[in-house]
Order: structure tokens, then sequence, then C-alpha cells
């Protein structure tokens, strides 16, 4: 695995803070919405300077030939859509499903990454598609009971497991798990079981 792959991972690892700080108390849910509101917005100003502009500092550019994969040179680049996905988990649903949705995309995701060593598939192997949703699993049967801990793990893991490409564009996993997770979560929680 080269050293670009194991810095991706590191970067998506560091997005365990946004959910850390709520819930030790570092920021209230609407903080931490406003928090990645503007995260988000700021990255998605950086996107458009780089798509549309070019970036003419040495430094981020070297960050962003490191960071980004090919796909990604002309498309929108992961760690916005990271940012993007978990902004709308934070605005969308209440901490229970939106926690664990994130944590499965700063968690399991870079798990599944260095597992399937960063290989652009359209499907994941097995064995990493299992240890994915055991590690969805795990981490939000910290947050959850047992049923929508499955069920958003499950979700997490077809994200993540699956690349579909409409049009040539790959829908990127950092926005999807998230998303997914705290659907599936929330569908869980409907169950007679899911409370």
């Amino acid at each position: 695995m080269d050293t670009n792959e194991i810095a991706r991972r590191l970067v998506h690892v560091s997005g365990v803070f946004f959910p850390l700080s709520y819930l030790l108390g570092l920021l209230s849910w609407r903080e931490l919405g406003w928090v990645l509101v503007a995260v988000t917005f700021v990255a998605f100003c950086l996107e458009v300077v780089r798509l549309y502009v070019g970036l003419n500092w040495p430094l981020l550019e070297r960050v962003f030939d490191r960071l980004t994969r090919e796909y990604e040179q002309d498309n929108l680049a992961g760690y916005f859509l990271y940012l993007f996905g978990m902004a709308v988990v934070v605005l969308v649903f209440p901490p229970r499903s939106a926690l664990a949705g994130m944590f499965m995309l700063a968690i399991a995701d870079p798990v599944s990454g260095l597992l399937g060593s960063g290989e652009l598939r359209a499907a994941k192997r097995t064995f990493v598609l299992l240890v994915t949703f055991g590690v969805s699993v795990l981490i939000a049967s910290f947050l959850i009971s047992p049923v929508p801990a499955v069920f958003g793990g499950l979700a997490a893991t077809i994200a993540d497991g699956v690349k579909p490409a409409p049009g040539g564009y790959v829908i990127d996993d950092n926005l999807s798990i998230p998303i997914a997770a705290a659907c599936a979560i929330e569908l869980g929680l409907l169950l007679p079981a899911g409370f």
C-alpha cells in the first residue's frame, strides 16, 4: 500500500473529531451543524477554485495531488463529499442515527479501504464487506440498539462496497455511507424490536 493511500485513511479517521465533539459536550447538536455547514462551505469554495480556476499554490497542489484519486481530478473530491455527507446527516437526522453514520464513515470506511488496498472495483471482496459490516455494527451498537445497528451497518456496507458510476460519475461512498446508514437506522428504529 502506498503512502498516499495511508494518508487518505488518516485524513478519513480525523473526521471522528466531529461526532466526538458532540459526545464529549464540546459542541451542542446545533453548533455541530453550524460548524459542519461552515467547513463544508469553505471546502466547496476550495473545490470551485481547484476545478475551475486552478490551484497556483505549490503546497496545496502537492496536498491535492497526494490525497485525491484519479477520478476526483475533474470532479468534486472525496473530502468535500465527506464533509457534505456529515453535514447532511447532522442537519436532517437526530443524533442517535447521525452519529452512528458519521462514525461508520470515519472508522469503518478507512478500515475497508485498508483491507481493499485502495483498489477501485465495481464491488469489494466478500471478506472486506464482512469486516466493514462487523465494524459498522460494532460502532453503532455503542449508540443504538441492535436492530437499528444491523440496519445501519448493512446500509453502510452496501454504500461502501458497491461503486455505481452512472454516466461515468462515481457515486462516492463518502457521501452515501452516512446518509444511507442514518436512513437505515431510522427505519430500524421504526420496527417493534428497534427501540
